[in-house]
């Protein structure tokens, strides 16, 4: 039994030895090995072969695109406004070994890169062109991003701004200015409405103003004709016209006195002179 132990503990080696000397890196990531602590080659995905107990994998890195988040951060711009941004990178590690070795967190790097350009580009913008320039600031991310972290062997595929609001005391302040400028609108709209109305009004009366006197000078036109052809047709005899007033008077004495409202009949003091008058003119003329 015992002169077994040697032969199994001598294929258990072998196999365990076989088994170091032999990585199948999967699709999708690369294998960075060190031999004797010093960088010695990256494996690519497939079998591959090292030496055992020299070769080490060091590092598994993903060559898959990386989503990094970028965590929202408050700007202030050129016109003093403070508003709150956030993006989006999206990054490729093209060289494994200039990732692992030449920076020591490559995600917070690139994360602290793309705040402090985000920072430094929207700060010398005014809200306004922040609001409205996303494309602008997407580029100008890209362009200062990209070399910096190509020395590091990691393209940046693109960055987008996710988010450009201004914080909640300006959100606020800009509401109570929409609120106050909306009401100054109403006031002038509804000043400018009394003020056409009254206009209106004025015109209205003056117009109609103009029409009554138009129709007095009519009325007073009429009259004068009447007048006149009254006087020509009765000449020098003033019986005709005694007859038509006393006729007129006698009319509305008579609508007075049927009047529900009427409580006193006024009677002119020589009613029987102008009776006598009139019956002496009729005498004299028959």
């Amino acid at each position: 039994m015992n002169s077994l132990i040697i032969p199994i503990a001598i294929l258990i080696a072998i196999g365990v030895t076989l088994a170091k000397g032999v990585r199948l890196v999967p699709q999708g990531f690369k294998f960075v090995v060190q031999r004797f602590g010093k960088y010695h080659m990256t494996l690519q995905p497939g079998l591959n072969f090292v030496i055992p107990y020299i070769d080490d994998v060091a590092y598994k890195v993903t060559t898959k695109d990386i989503v990094l988040d970028i965590p929202s951060q408050e700007v202030i711009t050129q016109d003093n406004v403070v508003i709150i941004v956030n993006a989006v990178a999206y990054i490729n590690i093209i060289s494994p070994e200039k990732a692992v070795y030449g920076i020591d967190n490559y995600t917070v790097a690139i994360r602290m890169l793309v705040q402090t350009a985000l920072r430094s580009i929207v700060g010398e913008m005014s809200l306004d062109a922040a609001l409205s320039s996303r494309d602008m600031i997407k580029a100008k991310l890209k362009a200062s991003i990209s070399d910096d972290i190509a020395e590091w062997g990691i393209t940046l595929k693109t960055v987008e701004v996710q988010d450009i609001k201004p914080s909640a005391t300006m959100q606020s302040a800009m509401e109570e200015q929409a609120a106050a400028e909306r009401a100054r609108r109403a006031t002038v709209t509804r000043a400018d409405g009394e003020k056409a109305a009254r206009i209106l009004e004025a015109e209205g009366r003056l117009e109609a103003s103009r029409r009554d006197a138009e129709a007095k000078v009519v009325l007073a036109e009429a009259s004068q004709k009447a007048i006149e052809k009254i006087t020509a047709a009765v000449g020098n005899n003033s019986l005709p016209m005694v007859y038509l007033l006393g006729e007129k008077y006698v009319e509305r004495l008579g609508d007075l006195a049927a009047s529900t409202n009427a409580k006193t009949i006024v009677l002119p003091g020589d009613i029987p002179g102008a009776v006598k008058g009139l019956m002496g003119a009729l005498n004299a003329r028959g």
